[in-house]
């Protein structure tokens, strides 16, 4: 089993997580690396595809399962809706419940995504600003690198309805908890002044660009020491990434994708919402009817579609019981090889990480070298596509724009990602394919025009 006391536990340094439930095989035998390629045989081979963080990944053993789903779905529709469907779903809602260490069974539904999941959170504090329950001008506090979908969901919902949105300005490169918790502060006294009421704190756990682990217990706690309504973890990274813990995170939402970084078939995702009188009143923006009977169960029928993915979380469970230490394993080896290629790319580039490795978890932000002449995020898109189409290297970048009086600087950062099919030849391929450019002199203007 996985030590629980590493460093970068939902972001805090000195964060004591209660026991969970031990997904780790009794076997002896665990899964062989040639089983593990075996798994993911259908992944490009010409591809080092060391971004896992943006679709995440899914074992043949789990689309075997799914495609079996599928199949009994359409040879006999209604047998499979009456018979298994609802059961199948509640047997996922139990197990992602002791997962995560929520109280009540009825706190978890089951959505397709985490976009989805900020919807239905975002919608009931529109609600309540036209149903007056709010003032206008009443503010939201979100992250600056906020997921961009979320940032636009927040504009849907927040501030059509009349609520004034704050952004936290948070440093990159990063260099400690003390650096996003000081910003935090600064944002939510702004978010007070005159009077207004915070009434919704949005809180990344992993930001997704750049990728940084938040002290999000941390953060929370002085939400409720600054009397904020209510916060809202958007943790799409969550899962199988970090440790996610509801009695020891206390947020009142809580949501994660389960195929970015738990080996399901895109796309499923859950939502916990916290067991009070305000819960009552959250709905799936999709209505049928099944609208009112509570939100796990409006959320487990949106229509005829494919719930495949929502069924086959039992069978990951056994997938992630085959490895040593189980998932809490797999997060572990998995942050310590990434920092170890995030170290030596860096080295070999002579640039530097994004943040200390206890801010990261499966993920890793290295800068690139600044000949590269990365100015703009169109640069970091058309390298994107260069490295992927010459290089064969699928591997996200974020610009950093250069503060004033700052020159020659990193002004581009891959995000790399580590998950249990990558190999040490993935990121040498990275780091070689960035050396030739270099060597030939390349810099991002030969891709304008």
């Amino acid at each position: 089993m996985a030590s629980q006391s590493h460093p970068h536990l939902n972001g805090d340094s000195n964060t004591h997580i209660p026991k969970k439930p031990k997904l780790s095989s009794l076997s002896s035998s665990f899964i062989t690396e040639a089983e593990i390629q075996s798994e993911f045989s259908h992944h490009d081979s010409a591809i080092a595809r060391i971004n896992n963080g943006s679709f995440g990944c899914c074992p043949s053993s789990i689309s075997n399962s799914q495609q079996h789903f599928q199949l009994q779905f359409l040879s006999q529709p209604d047998h499979f809706y009456f018979s298994h469907l609802k059961p199948g779903i509640l047997r996922s809602r139990t197990l992602l419940q002791s997962l995560i260490n929520a109280q009540h069974l009825d706190e978890i539904s089951i959505v397709d995504n985490a976009t989805t999941a900020a919807a239905i959170v975002l919608q009931n504090v529109a609600w309540s600003f036209a149903e007056g329950k709010f003032n206008q001008g009443d503010v939201a506090i979100m992250l600056h690198y906020a997921y961009g979908a979320v940032k636009k969901s927040i504009e849907a919902y927040l501030t059509r309805a009349g609520g004034h949105v704050i952004e936290v300005h948070l440093p990159f490169p990063v260099n400690s908890n003390e650096e996003i918790v000081f910003e935090f502060r600064k944002a939510l006294e702004k978010g007070k002044e005159n009077g207004r009421k915070v009434r919704l704190a949005v809180i990344d756990h992993i930001t997704s660009m750049p990728s940084v682990v938040i002290p999000v217990k941390e953060l929370v706690r002085i939400c409720r020491e600054e009397g904020v309504d209510q916060v809202f973890v958007d943790a799409t990274h969550g899962i199988g990434c970090t440790d996610v813990d509801m009695q020891d995170i206390g947020a009142d939402f809580y949501t994660s994708n389960l195929h970015k970084w738990f080996f399901c078939p895109p796309s499923i995702a859950f939502l916990y919402c916290r067991k009070s009188s305000q819960c009552l009143d959250l709905h799936h923006p999709v209505v049928t009817h099944e609208y009112g009977n509570g939100l796990a169960v409006e959320s487990a029928w949106i229509g005829a579609r494919d719930y495949s993915a929502q069924l086959v979380v039992p069978k990951v469970f056994e997938f992630v019981d085959r490895f040593e230490g189980g998932i809490e394993g797999i997060k572990m080896r998995n942050h310590e090889n990434v920092v170890k290629m995030g170290q030596m790319l860096a080295k070999a580039w002579g640039t530097n990480l994004g943040c200390p490795p206890e801010m990261c978890a499966s993920m890793i932000m290295v800068g690139l070298p600044a000949c590269l002449g990365i100015s703009s995020d169109s640069d970091t898109l058309k390298l994107r596509i260069h490295l992927r189409g010459k290089f064969g290297v699928e591997v996200p970048i974020y610009y950093r724009a250069p503060k004033d009086g700052e020159v020659d600087v990193v002004t581009g950062y891959a995000r790399i990602s580590y998950q249990v099919y990558n190999k040490v030849d993935d990121y040498h391929k990275f780091r070689d394919a960035i050396n030739e450019l270099v060597g030939d002199g390349f810099t991002c203007i030969l891709l304008h025009g």
